[in-house]
């Protein structure tokens, strides 16, 4: 994205790499969906995707709630095999724990908007 510090609702801008990143307001994230491509087999042992089933129909999830919304809808693990493609609505609450036997897990993930963004702003990545 450009860096355009006064855009209303976006936020918090970092900067990783050299490169400027911000978080959309979360109706764009709404509108979103997420692919995981694994490169690797993702086993229970090496820090699978864990995530909370329907979380993401329940809108925006403050961070004081989210320890409740996992006890009601649950923690589910994303095992995956080399080749395997998952695809969830952005924003499912996930997390992974460590790594308990750590192995290769590696990840192209690509997150996917139809929305433009307002102001100048531009999605990072292929368009």
């Amino acid at each position: 994205m450009k860096a355009r510090h006064d855009t209303p609702g976006f936020g918090p801008w970092t900067t990783k790499a050299g490169l400027t990143h911000v978080a959309p307001p979360f109706r764009y994230i709404e509108r979103m969906i997420t692919l995981r491509v694994h490169l690797d087999d993702v086993t229970i042992n090496n820090a699978p995707l864990l995530v909370a089933p329907g979380s993401h129909k329940l809108g925006f999830i403050p961070v004081g709630r989210v320890g409740s919304v996992v006890a009601a809808c649950g923690r589910e693990a994303c095992l995956a095999r080399s080749g395997d493609i998952w695809a969830y609505a952005t924003p499912i609450l996930h997390a992974s724990d460590p790594a308990r036997q750590p192995a290769r897990r590696r990840i192209l993930q690509i997150d996917y908007s139809a929305d433009e963004l307002p102001e100048g702003l531009d999605w990072l990545g292929v368009n």
